[in-house]
């Protein structure tokens, strides 16, 4: 059960953020640090990837652990113990509108590289040389 009263939820939930999250900005940085430039939260695509390499048409996003549903697509919201049937569609529309994301993209010639969070923050070198797998003269 949840220990925190109405108004504390509502503080806590106000301050997660939909961009530039830690891990998104250390995946940046890291890219940067590389020499590969990237546009961030390009409105021109669907889905309004994270970070988009133009030149190479990849789509790169950072998907939080909890708001995508990780280890949870196919029953999203079983991990919620209070308001269980909001949680439940909040977190199914999200992995669906992920999938209609992707094959929006796909079908207009992109590459979507998906990352969990919890990934980028403890295997950052594994994600980078994802990304460097599709990109020719940076291997």
């Amino acid at each position: 059960m949840d220990d925190m009263t109405r108004e504390q939820r509502h503080k806590n939930m106000s301050h997660i953020r939909s961009k530039d999250t830690k891990p998104e900005v250390l995946l940046r940085k890291a890219l940067w640090k590389r020499g590969i430039r990237y546009r961030k939260n390009y409105a021109a695509l669907p889905g309004k990837p994270d970070i988009v390499l133009t030149r190479y048409k990849i789509a790169v996003f950072v998907d939080g652990d909890f708001w995508h549903a990780r280890g949870h697509q196919d029953s999203p919201g079983e991990q919620v113990a209070s308001n269980k049937e909001y949680w439940q569609k909040k977190l199914r529309n999200n992995v669906e509108r992920d999938k209609a994301v992707n094959d929006a993209l796909t079908e207009s010639g992109w590459l979507v590289l998906r990352f969990w969070s919890s990934d980028v923050m403890k295997h950052m070198d594994d994600c980078i040389n994802q990304i460097l797998q599709y990109i020719p003269d940076k291997k």
